[in-house]
């Protein structure tokens, strides 16, 4: 049978047909389960998450190694991804995400995060309230702008596509950590009755909202495949466009790099 899968522009939940409601609707989700967030997080993907974020970071080593560069943790949530890679070398990180009760949740956080070798105190990481389509970042700001399950929410991909670019350094890297449908075969087809059958019911008696983990697995049903999202990256200059997929089909985690000047 023919691949009629057709890839979303943009996230769309229940109930929505425009860019700004889709923005608003997926804010007010976010903000509404933001007090159960981590523990579904860990619980609901059996703590695979952790070890996806940790993985993506040595991933990028080579860029968090070097202490000067400036690294974007973008719709960052609660920052388990920028405490990811600010475990993993000694760059700058920074945060930004629209919600604001996951911010809140993420600084508070960042004064448990572990010292660096040689550091007498927790490094100071500052989270921007900001969202991913308009950032308040000056052009070729970054070295690395990096998102882990949150580039999925954006109501328009290619803007923030742009947007990203825009705030990248000329050789700068992306790198979208992202859930994704796997093959028809018989682990991804457990995965799918899992994703779409336990997740939302799990989710919903722990949080107490159920159309926020209905919405998960519908937005990863119309989510890129991943050779969609490389291509979609390519056509927009991207270069060195790789991605690599993970835990039975499941997760995908693409790079690129913004063409020098």
């Amino acid at each position: 049978m023919a691949n009629t899968h057709v890839p979303a522009k943009g996230t769309r939940p229940e109930g929505v047909d425009s860019e700004v409601d889709a923005s608003r609707k997926v804010r007010e989700m976010f903000t509404r389960i933001a007090p159960r967030y981590d523990v579904l997080n860990h619980l609901l993907s059996l703590q695979f998450d952790r070890l996806w974020r940790a993985r993506a970071a040595r991933q990028l080593r080579a860029i968090l190694a070097n202490p000067s560069a400036l690294v974007l943790d973008l719709c960052c949530g609660t920052g388990d991804l920028a405490f990811s890679l600010a475990r993993t070398g000694p760059a700058r990180i920074v945060g930004a995400d629209f919600a604001h009760p996951m911010l809140v949740r993420a600084r508070s956080k960042s004064r448990r995060v572990p010292r660096r070798s040689g550091l007498s105190a927790p490094p100071v990481m500052p989270f921007f309230e900001a969202d991913a389509l308009r950032l308040p970042f000056r052009d070729s700001a970054f070295d690395l702008v990096a998102t882990a399950f949150g580039f999925r929410n954006l109501a328009n991909y290619e803007a923030g596509l742009r947007e990203i670019q825009r705030i990248l350094k000329p050789g700068g890297t992306i790198a979208i950590l992202e859930f994704t449908e796997p093959p028809d075969d018989f682990a991804g087809n457990v995965f799918r009755w899992y994703y779409r059958n336990v997740l939302p019911r799990i989710g919903s008696l722990i949080s107490g909202d159920s159309a926020a983990y209905a919405y998960l697995p519908k937005s990863v049903a119309r989510f890129f495949r991943p050779r969609e999202l490389a291509a979609l990256m390519a056509s927009l200059a991207y270069e060195s466009v790789d991605h690599k997929v993970w835990t039975f089909g499941t997760v995908a985690l693409h790079t690129g790099i913004r063409p020098p000047r």
